[in-house]
């Protein structure tokens, strides 16, 4: 299929009128029938690699998700497309499961979702069997290998599909797989020779920090204030610590909530939604949250404790800043992390998986240790070279002292090459001190040219300066091969001379980790340049739409596309299917109300400002229903309105919508309060009895009013 179809298709189904980088390939090759194994970082857009597939193609796409939150939320953002999806897992009743195979059975079905359990559960093989499979996508495909974060036994199973489907394509597609998960994917899965896809890991909008572990609340404090109500997730080791920070921010005043695996379905799901749509701005979580959250503008990601791995903190991390502004993320990092972990390593029974999980945590502790640019190092983990330092991370914005290293690059590189990528770390620096070890002995490295080249320099500097090397990308760990250390690409260009290499010497590093000082955080402007009015405007417009529907409000339209609306501000329906996120289906269901939203946004504002028109509609006698009812908005914006207006400095008579009594109770409130930028705890107090909106007036009022007189009438 050539590549314009292949366009009409994204813009038809999708709304987006550009492919991300390779998506165009992946699906090129599932077309044509052939293997691959996707690598895309989180928001890489890993799923229109198979979804697009699924309507070109006859028949139906079986996916493979671990993650039922995950099946259940593609499946509606699917549905919201037009495009037939269902999911058949153990969240669903024997009666729901009937109905789906009915509509199966239909031929109506374009994409159906399955955990790896469904499939090898009854007679779920002879059923798959009866259909037409045209495509077969395995997702969190890490999963396979036992040397990934994530290993799960059930999946080293899957290649039984390939031995039932063998002429069905295969797609296996992760987000976090080093070089060694990387190479057992095909070969588990039983895939016929499948192409590797390995989009850019690299995510330079996102600011990199580590901070000390010590007076963590102060500076969460900090980072919180800087992203006033704006998203962001703060990631904890334990469920008790999300419900403390969670209930600490909110005394604060801060729209804050917890989230962990203790909790009920219903009330993580509505967690979860509540986040999405923008009510709730900052979730206390543990990992179990985040999985196929479909929100872009997250500003910023806190790890209050130190993940055990690499590829958790960087699908964790990933989940901010996925519209492409800027967005920070911060880890929290003390040696206390690195000793919890050890301790549920050391109840692991299996010895080899026992020394991964160890592996891998030493590389997590590295990168919270490091004095070298932390994006380096995250993008030499999945074998990918930044030649330039990041200029966004904390070390490149408070660097220590750099030294010349490139000499003692060439002489640890050089040893590795002599001795055929056979040694480890230690034997390494056996090699370059001149040290007769047993490894050394045995092997005869005490015959290569470079044996005791690095004798002038110590055996603990040399650690720490190989330690550099792995993280600046010019050495890598093989963990299948006992650790060995391997060249690449980039070691070839250090070792002819064409790559200069900066090192921190071991006496800076020795004092930067005792001082651990706090990098500097400038705050940044994330603020798109569109009318924040029309905006507000358009939520109250998608919002409503959404309750009728009795559906998530982002599965009408996300934040993004609403803010590309504002920006283009369409006329007609050719107009409006430029807007990014907007589809045929999608564009024939709310086209013309939206069109004619921002129409009469337009109208109103060449009227006068929307604030004025509020004021005027409630001058006249209308009540706040009436006028919400009009102007087809949500009564919580008029009062919003009024409180402005009332902040402004216009004469509003609040008694005709607060009671002196309610007046008199949210004063009180005030005086218990203090904080006023925040409406729950006022609700709270108040037991329920003053709407939300009642209570924005009554304090704008008062801010008003200072002298608000309490004495009885």
């Amino acid at each position: 299929m050539d590549e314009q179809l292949l366009h009409e298709h994204l813009q038809k189904h999708f709304g987006f009128r550009e492919f991300r980088p390779l998506q165009s390939d992946i699906i090129r090759d599932a077309l044509a029938g052939r293997d691959s194994v996707v690598l895309m970082p989180t928001g890489g857009g890993k799923s229109i690699c198979y979804q697009l597939p699924s309507v070109i193609l006859d028949g139906i796409t079986l996916v493979v998700s671990p993650l039922i939150a995950l099946m259940k939320d593609q499946v509606q953002g699917l549905r919201a497309n037009g495009i037939e999806a269902v999911f058949l897992n153990s969240s669903l009743t024997s009666d729901e499961k009937r109905k789906v195979v009915d509509r199966i059975n239909s031929g109506s079905v374009n994409l159906l979702y399955v955990a790896p359990e469904t499939i090898f559960s009854g007679s779920f093989i002879s059923f798959l069997q009866s259909l037409k499979i045209s495509l077969i996508a395995i997702d969190e495909a890490h999963c396979v290998s036992s040397w990934g974060h994530h290993f799960r036994p059930e999946y080293r199973k899957l290649n039984m599909l390939k031995e039932i489907f063998p002429d069905v394509p295969t797609m296996a597609l992760t987000a976090t797989a080093d070089r060694v998960v990387r190479s057992d994917i095909g070969e588990l899965l039983g895939m016929n020779s499948p192409k590797t896809y390995i989009s850019s890991f690299d995510r330079p909008n996102l600011s990199l920090a580590v901070l000390p572990g010590q007076k963590k609340w102060e500076q969460i404090l900090r980072i919180v204030r800087r992203h006033e109500k704006e998203s962001g997730i703060i990631y904890c080791g334990s469920r008790k610590a999300t419900e403390t920070l969670a209930e600490k921010l909110q005394n604060y005043g801060y729209s804050a909530e917890n989230y962990h695996a203790g909790m009920t379905s219903e009330e993580r799901e509505g967690v979860q939604d509540r986040f999405i749509q923008g009510d709730t701005d900052i979730i206390c979580a543990t990992i179990a949250f985040g999985m196929g959250i479909d929100k872009s503008d997250i500003r910023f990601v806190i790890h209050y404790n130190m993940p055990g791995n690499i590829e958790s903190y960087y699908q964790e991390i990933g989940r901010a800043g996925r519209d492409g502004l800027p967005a920070e993320t911060v880890l929290f990092y003390s040696y206390r992390d690195v000793q919890t972990h050890m301790g549920f390593i050391q109840e692991i029974d299996n010895e080899q998986y026992r020394k991964i999980q160890t592996a891998k945590l030493n590389r997590m502790q590295e990168y919270a240790e490091a004095q070298v640019c932390r994006r380096k190092i995250l993008l030499s983990y999945f074998s990918e070279t930044l030649e330039d330092d990041c200029g966004n991370c904390d070390v490149c914005k408070n660097p220590p002292k750099f030294f010349d290293g490139t000499i003692l690059a060439q002489m640890a590189l050089s040893a590795v090459a002599r001795t055929n990528e056979k040694i480890g770390v230690t034997t390494l620096v056996d090699i370059l001190k001149g040290t007769y070890s047993k490894s050394v002995n045995e092997n005869s490295y005490n015959k290569i040219k470079t044996f005791g080249v690095g004798r002038d320099t110590t055996a603990f500097a040399w650690q720490l300066y190989i330690q550099q090397f792995i993280q600046q990308g010019i050495l890598e760990i093989d963990y299948k091969e006992h650790y060995n250390l391997r060249l690449n690409d980039l070691s070839r260009k250090v070792l002819k001379g064409e790559t200069k290499i900066k090192l921190v010497s071991y006496e800076v590093i020795k004092e930067r980790k005792e001082e651990q000082k706090k990098p500097a955080m400038k705050k940044l402007d994330l603020k798109e340049s569109i009318n924040e009015s029309m905006y507000e405007y358009l939520r109250e417009v998608r919002n409503r739409i959404a309750k009728e529907k009795g559906m998530q409000a982002f599965r009408v339209f996300s934040n993004e596309s609403l803010r590309d609306m504002c920006a283009q501000k369409p006329v007609d329906m050719q107009g409006f299917m430029e807007i990014h996120g907007v589809g045929e289906y999608k564009a024939q269901l709310y086209g013309m109300t939206f069109l004619k939203a921002i129409a009469e946004y337009q109208k109103g504002k060449s009227q006068g400002d929307t604030y004025k028109i509020t004021q005027e509609m409630y001058a006249k006698g209308k009540s706040v229903s009436e006028i919400a009812k009009e102007r087809e908005l949500q009564e919580t914006t008029i009062y919003s309105h009024i409180a402005h207006l009332i902040g402004k400095g216009e004469e509003i008579d609040v008694m005709k919508l607060l009671s002196r009594d309610e007046l008199d109770r949210i004063a009180d409130a005030r005086k218990e309060i203090k904080d006023t930028t925040k409406l729950k705890p006022y609700f709270e107090l108040l037991g329920g009895n003053v709407s939300y909106g009642k209570i924005r007036v009554g304090l704008a009022y008062l801010e008003n009013n200072l002298f608000w007189d309490h004495s009885p009438v």
